[in-house]
């Protein structure tokens, strides 16, 4: 069985920084991408960043340049530095990973950001 752990997240000022972590554990022979994303109260949820076992990298148009992801292929880690972060921000991020030959996709618990302007 496979499980993600989330930790980081909290309130911190616009303009502040904060890290977001995320680990999997259990059988996976694989992983194909790991990320995150947000939903926002009454807004869809939507992507923040992912990256792939390759090390390639997408990122919202709305964080780029403020954001940044990056990945531990040993520890099966993910990982997001947010920085200037503005109120727009506050959301539940759930972390995801997608692993396996079937490509299977498994969702963290979520972990809330709260920016206060």
């Amino acid at each position: 069985q496979v499980q993600l752990v989330e930790s980081g997240g909290g309130l911190v000022q616009a303009g502040g920084s904060l890290r977001l972590s995320c680990a999997a554990s259990g059988s996976i022979s694989r992983i194909n991408a790991m990320g995150w994303y947000r939903q926002a109260p009454g807004k869809q949820r939507e992507l923040v960043a992912e990256i792939t076992s390759g090390g390639s990298t997408n990122y919202a148009d709305s964080v780029k340049g403020r954001f940044t992801i990056s990945r531990d292929n040993a520890k099966n880690t993910v990982t997001l530095q947010m920085g200037r972060l503005k109120p727009e921000d506050t959301a539940v991020h759930y972390c995801y990973v997608n692993y396996g030959i079937w490509y299977r996709h498994l969702w963290g618990q979520g972990t809330q950001v709260t920016v206060s302007s």
